[in-house]
C-alpha cells in the first residue's frame, strides 16, 4: 500500500485543503501552489469561469448566471462535483509536465471528520485523477511541518488554526494521544465582524471586506497602539454606499465569542492529557499554525488563559502542506500516522 514512496516520484503531491486556501507541495520542489479554495461556475453551461485567486476576485461581483462557490465547509467537502473540479484543476496546475503517470497524494484533513467525510476526500481525488490518496490528520502534519519531535515519548501540542476548523492535537510517538476539531476558526471570526457591521453600524458588507478588518484591525487581546480603519459597504436603512470608522476595540468584542471558543478548546485539551504528558507540554509549550493564529496578539491571549509558552510556528500559512509534503519521502513514518 505505502510502496509507492520507496522510489522518487517527482509528481507526487502534497494537498493542504483547506477552507480558505488549498496548498499544493511538489516532492522535490516545494510549495508551487497556494490558493483560496473558489471555484466559479457557469450555472447555464456548467463550464468552469475560474478557479482559486481568479474566482475569488469574483466573490461578490458575480452576475446571475455565474455562481462563486466554496466547495468545502468547516473543513470538509459540502459540494462534491465543485470540490472535484477544483482538486483537477489545482492538480493539473500543480504538475510539471503533463504525462500517462497520475501523481500519488498525500492529504491533510481535520481531526474529527467522520469516516463518510473522509470518503468523499479520498473520492474526490480519485476522481480528479491521481493514482493513491493516502490521509493524515492536519494538526500531525503541522507538529511535523514544524519540526517537532513527533516520534519521541514526550508530549507536543500544536494548535492548527485554518478556515474552518481548529485543530488540536497532543502527539507522542507518532500518535495523537488527545485529538479535537472544533468547528470555529479564520471564517466563523469573519462571520462575527459581519454581524457586528449590520448590528453597530447598521451597514452590509461582504466576506471579503470582513477578512479585510481582520487582517488589518483585528485582535484577540489588548493592543499597545490602537487602530482604525475607514470600512466601506452599503447602508440597510439608507441604501446608498458609506463609510464607517471601525477601532481595534470594537473588532475585538465582535470577535469574542469565536476566540472563546478557540481558547476554551485549548483548556479542555489541557484537562484531558495524562499528567506525564502535561509536564512536556508545560516545558515546551504550544505551537500555534495555520492563517488564524496570525490574528494579533492571540498567542498572548492564549499565554495568559494557559500560564503556558506559546509560539507561533515560523510559517504558520505552510506548515501542514509542509508536514504532508515530508511524508512524500517517508514511508516509515506515513505509514504511522496515516488515518487511511
Amino acid at each position: 500500500m505505502f510502496g509507492f514512496l520507496s522510489g522518487y516520484f517527482d509528481n507526487d503531491l502534497a494537498i493542504d485543503l483547506g477552507t480558505a486556501n488549498t496548498c499544493v507541495f511538489a516532492r522535490g520542489r516545494g510549495i508551487v501552489l497556494n490558493e483560496p479554495s473558489i471555484v466559479a461556475l457557469n450555472r447555464v453551461n456548467g463550464r468552469i469561469e475560474a478557479v482559486g485567486a481568479d474566482a475569488k476576485e469574483m466573490l461578490g461581483r458575480t452576475p446571475g448566471n455565474i455562481a462563486a462557490i466554496k466547495p468545502l465547509k468547516d473543513g470538509v467537502i459540502a459540494d462534491f462535483e465543485a470540490a472535484e473540479r477544483m482538486l483537477t484543476h489545482f492538480i493539473r496546475k500543480a504538475q510539471r509536465r503533463a504525462g500517462w503517470l497520475r501523481p500519488r497524494v498525500v492529504i491533510g484533513v481535520p481531526s474529527e471528520i467522520t469516516q463518510v467525510e473522509r470518503r468523499a476526500v479520498k473520492d474526490s481525488a480519485m476522481r480528479a485523477k491521481v493514482s493513491e490518496v493516502h490521509l493524515i490528520e492536519e494538526a500531525m502534519a503541522a507538529a511535523i511541518g514544524v519540526g517537532m519531535p513527533v516520534t519521541e515519548a514526550s508530549g507536543n501540542m500544536v494548535v492548527d488554526i485554518g478556515g474552518g476548523t481548529t485543530d488540536i492535537a497532543v502527539i507522542s510517538l507518532a500518535g495523537v494521544v488527545y485529538g479535537r476539531s472544533v468547528r470555529v476558526a479564520g471564517n466563523a471570526l469573519d462571520d462575527a465582524i459581519v454581524h457586528h457591521a449590520r448590528k453597530a453600524h447598521n451597514l452590509l458588507i461582504g466576506e471579503r471586506t470582513a477578512e479585510q478588518i481582520k487582517i488589518a484591525i483585528g485582535s484577540a487581546f489588548p493592543l499597545e497602539d490602537h487602530l482604525r480603519l475607514d470600512v466601506k459597504g452599503r447602508h440597510l436603512a439608507e441604501g446608498r454606499p458609506k463609510t464607517v470608522t471601525m477601532t481595534d476595540g470594537e473588532i475585538r468584542v465582535a470577535m469574542m465569542e469565536p476566540v472563546k471558543a478557540i481558547v476554551q478548546a485549548v483548556h479542555d485539551a489541557l484537562e484531558r492529557i495524562p499528567p506525564e504528558l502535561s509536564a512536556d507540554i508545560y516545558d515546551r509549550g504550544i505551537i500555534l499554525t495555520g492563517g488564524g493564529s496570525l490574528l494579533r496578539n492571540l498567542d498572548k491571549r492564549l499565554r495568559e488563559e494557559t500560564g503556558l509558552p506559546v509560539q507561533l510556528a515560523e510559517d504558520p500559512l505552510s506548515s501542514v502542506v509542509l508536514g504532508a509534503g515530508k511524508m512524500l519521502g517517508d514511508l516509515d513514518l506515513l505509514r504511522r500516522v496515516s488515518v487511511e
